[in-house]
This record gives C-alpha cells, structure tokens and sequence, in this order.
C-alpha cells in the first residue's frame, strides 16, 4: 500500500510525504508505483524549473519522498499551491481508481 500525505500549512499546502509500495504489479513493472513516483517527482522539478522554488527535500534508500516548501513570499506560494494543487487531483484520482493500492490523507 502507498500512503500519501498531503500537509496543510497556513496558505495552502506546505508539503507531502509518499511511502510504500502498491502492491499491484513486479517491482519495476507496477505501474501504480510509476504513476505516484512520477507525480512527486514531477512536483518537486515543477517547483524548481518553473516557479523557482527548491522544495526541502528528504529522500532516502526507502523509496519515501518527502518534501516540504520553504520559506517563500505570497506570489511564490500562489504558483506552488497550483502544482500542490495537482499533485493532490493526480494522488486523489489514483487512490479513488486503486484503493487498495494508494491511500491518500491530508493533515
């Protein structure tokens, strides 16, 4: 099972931490665990080469993604929030068409 959670700071979300594994296919064949892998990573380089925001990251051997936005102004986090924003729609989708491969929570 991979759980996702999404956390909530004071202006939207302030970062997320995906663990886990589907279950769903071979390792290096489920692609439940390349859609969620995509999703993360494809946050935390949007976030970078497009609103110019290095997320803190803490990645480990594991295969848990954890990041977190730093300390960034209010238009800064107007962009963040909408890739944030559709991490959120690419990781509730995957939890609503998989649930008994990918649980999402929000804190």
């Amino acid at each position: 099972m991979i759980t996702a959670t999404l956390y909530q700071g004071k202006d939207g979300f302030a970062g997320c931490r995906i663990e886990g594994h589907s279950g769903w296919g071979k390792a290096g064949g489920d692609i439940i665990c390349a859609a969620v892998s995509i999703l993360g990573c494809t946050c935390v380089n949007a976030l970078e080469s497009v609103c110019g925001i290095e997320a803190v990251i803490d990645e480990n051997d594991d295969g848990i993604l954890s990041f977190r936005l730093p300390e960034i102004t209010a238009a800064e986090n107007e962009k963040a929030q909408i890739l944030m924003g559709a991490l959120k729609q690419g990781l509730s989708d995957l939890a609503a068409e998989y649930p008994r491969n990918v649980m999402l929570f929000i804190q």
